[in-house]
This record gives structure tokens, sequence and C-alpha cells, in this order.
């Protein structure tokens, strides 16, 4: 039966990769996965454990307890992003972001090139990568006329916002998994992972600065600013991003999930958009007398606008990779690779296949949806909170999808408001991307070794 269950995974999996090959969006095989290996799991009767992280060995479980156990951590991480979305999707609605247009003085190639990059990496940890990614591109298509121009910039920008989602717990749904599934503390993800993912960054940026792409002036008037969004814009860009900002210190002050703290920054932020847009204060109750007020409140439309479809992937995919853990299967693989490297020490051992496994997963994070990963990964390792090992996946799941152009999240909504090339991409960006990987990987185990293991 074990054999039936690797192979019902890896056919949902292999769909899921294929997503673009097959037209099927990549909800419906993560769906149909999740609810076959729970299925196989209840017919067959067969035992399920949950992983002790104390004492690292699996421990006898009902299934009706495991799977609500999974059930109530992926919906931590799904009410978590509910809330981060509205909230963005609010402070569009106010057009909040053409805010950051302003800022954006200079016609020098070069010196823009350099403004994206730190645009990206900053948004990026606070509203996350795919959301930065989208503004960015936007006031890109607003600023630069030529297409060709503009295709470079947002290779850059896709690069800047997967280093910046990396080393904040907000920044990207993989390091929000790691700091929700309580792997990783805000603190100590900035301190390990912030430098290597600057570095990550720095490198692409100056080698591309020197690439023919970014020389002389873009042919644009910058000194006219278009104003045509809500009055209220800025103020509710800044209240926006400051609640956002919010939610790790509500976490650390309080002890309580940070879905709560969520929560209440949605709660500020949707009060002050309904007073705003002067219209009547209804969030929960729509019926058919009210339905045509509720379109001009800014909370309803924004709820509308969320991406149902990439919360119900999360759904799927989680508990489909929370069905192989409950087996016990990624608690064995992690000790197979364990007893099947030679023998170098205990301690050198266990570090050296650590970094082999989350360098490769990086890799592969490029190819395969980071998402899963992310997920077999905290099911694989049961070492403790804030051990190098959660932030270095961090980094190398959130900086490793740079590669390819359908990487990312924030690759793959540049390829549709660009229309880029699969293999434009592969051959200008994706070397610079790979440079940087490896650069932030080597800065990263630099420090861990050298500077914060002192």
């Amino acid at each position: 039966m074990e054999t039936i269950i690797i192979i019902v995974f890896f056919v949902g999996y292999l769909a899921i990769t294929l997503e673009h090959n097959l037209k099927i969006d990549k909800l419906i095989p993560a769906l149909a996965m999740m609810a076959l290996l729970w299925a196989l799991i209840a017919l067959a009767h067969m035992p399920v454990f949950e992983v002790n992280t104390s004492l690292k060995e699996l421990e006898p479980s009902h299934l009706d307890d495991i799977l609500l156990h999974h059930l109530g951590k992926t919906a931590e991480i799904l009410v978590f992003l509910l809330g981060a979305m509205t909230i963005v999707e609010i402070i569009d609605y106010f057009d909040g972001f053409a805010t950051i247009k302003g800022y954006i003085k200079t016609r020098s190639k070069r010196k823009l090139l350099w403004l994206f990059a730190g645009l990206s990496f900053l948004l990026s940890a606070i509203i996350d990568n795919l959301t930065a990614t989208i503004v960015l591109v936007t006031i890109l298509q607003k600023v630069i006329s030529d297409r060709e121009t503009r295709l470079w910039f947002a290779g850059i920008i896709i690069i800047g916002a997967n280093a910046g989602g990396a080393w904040s717990p907000i920044g990207d749904v993989t390091t929000t998994m790691l700091w929700i599934g309580n792997k990783v503390t805000t603190a100590a993800l900035i301190e390990h992972v912030f430098i290597p993912s600057v570095v990550c960054v720095v490198i692409p940026a100056f080698l591309a600065s020197r690439h023919k792409a970014f020389s002389g002036n873009i042919d644009a008037d910058l000194g006219k600013q278009e104003n045509n969004g809500s009055k209220f814009g800025p103020t509710m860009l800044y209240l926006g991003l400051g609640s956002i900002i919010f939610v790790p210190v509500f976490k650390t002050i309080t002890h309580l999930p940070p879905y709560v703290g969520m929560m209440l920054s949605l709660a500020i932020v949707a009060t002050f958009a309904e007073i705003y847009s002067s219209s009547k204060f209804s969030i929960s109750n729509v019926d058919a007398e009210s339905d045509a007020e509720a379109h001009h409140s800014p909370v309803h439309k924004s709820l509308s606008k969320i991406e149902l479809p990439s919360i119900l992937f999360f759904l799927g995919i989680l508990l489909a990779v929370a069905a192989m853990e409950s087996l016990g299967m990624l608690f064995h693989f992690a000790g197979f690779l364990d007893t099947t490297m030679p023998a170098l020490g205990t301690e050198a051992r266990t570090e050296i296949v650590s970094d082999l496994v989350v360098l490769i997963l990086g890799v592969a994070s490029a190819v395969i949806d980071n998402v899963p990963l992310v997920a077999a990964s905290m099911g694989m390792f049961s070492v403790t909170l804030d051990d190098p090992v959660w932030h270095f996946i961090a980094f190398s799941a959130g900086t490793g999808g740079s590669m390819l152009i359908i990487g990312s999240a924030a690759g793959v909504v540049a390829m549709g408001m660009e229309k880029i090339d699969f293999f434009w991409y592969l051959k200008k960006i994706a070397w610079l991307a790979f440079l940087g990987f490896i650069g932030g990987s080597a800065a990263f185990i630099l420090i861990r070794n050298f500077v914060l293991n002192v």
C-alpha cells in the first residue's frame, strides 16, 4: 500500500510541475492528491504517527487526531495569508502603491536598476514577493516604454523580490510556513538570512549594471506624475504596510499565533478603509437589499479580488505532504540520508548532509513549486526551533526559484504581465540568479560557522 501512496504522490506532484504543459490549474491535482492520499490511509487502516521533535522519534497516533492536527496547522497559514492578501488589496483599492512612483526621479538606467532592486528587496519583505512584483512591474510599465529594457528590469525585480522575501517571516509563503510552524523566530531569521539575501541580490544587480542593457538613460518624463487615485492613497499605504509589520511584534508580545495579529491588523485597516470610502459599515452582512452598496465597500471589493485558487492549492499540497509525514515516510527518508553519508564524525556529517539537502532543495525549487518542498523538509528534519537548518531552508527555497522564470510566484506573475519568454529568461537572467544564489549560500555558511558560531 505504501507503494501506491508514493505513486499517487508522485503523479500528483508531476501534474503540479507540468501545470503549463497540461493546461490544468495546479490546484486541481493538489486537491485530488490530498483527498486520495488520506482516503487510501483510511481505507487501508494504515498506522499514522506524529513526530516527537524533542525525542526525534515517531509516536503512534489516531487518524482523526493527526488529521485534525495537520488541518489546524494548515488553517493557521491560510487564515494568515487571507488577512495579508486582503490588506494588500485594500491598499490597491485606494491606489496607494502609486505613491511609490513618486520616489522615482532619475532617468539613468543604472540608477533605476539599483532603485528597483532595492525597492523589490525591501517591499517584498513587507507585503510578500508576489505582491511586490506586481506593484513594481506595474510601475515599471509606466516609467519605461521600451519593452526589451523592461524585461531586463523585470528579471532583476524577480531576483530582488525573492531575495527580500527570504529573510522576512511575512515575505514569502514558505518563510511564513516555517515561522507559523514554530521552526524560526523573527529575530533569528533576520540575523541569519538578511546578509545572505543582500548578497543574493547585490551580485546579480552589480553584474547586470555592467551590461549594455542598463547603460544610458530612459526616454521618459518623470516630472509628470499621475494623480488619478484616491487622496487617501498614501495614508492607506503607510497604514497597511505598518499594520503588516506590526504582526511579528504582536506575536512577540502576546505569544499568540501570527494569524491572530493579522486579523487585528486587518480589522484596523478595514475600519479606516470604510471610513475613508464613506460606505456603509457592513463587512459581515450582505443581503439582497444592501448588495448594491456592498460593491462600493473597499473591504468587499478587496475580498472578492483575493486569489482563492492559490489558497486552495496551499490547502491541498500542505495536507498531501502531511499525509506522507504522518506515515513516517519523510522521517525515515531523512534518516536514510544521514546513514548513507560517509563517516565524517556525527556533528560534521549532520551539517554536511543538511547543507547538501538544502542546496538541492534550492535548485529543485526552480523547477518544482517550493511550497511542497518546504512542507516536505519540515517533515524530514526534526531539529529544534531556530536551528540554522531552518534558516538555510528559508533562504534556499526562497531564492532558488529565481533561476527559472517558472520557479517562483514572482517569476510567474512577471512572466504573465510582460509576456517574458522562458528561454529568454534562461539565457539572460538565469545565470545572474544562479550566481546570486551560490554567493548568498556561501555567505550563509560563512556567517553560520565563523560569526554566529563564535
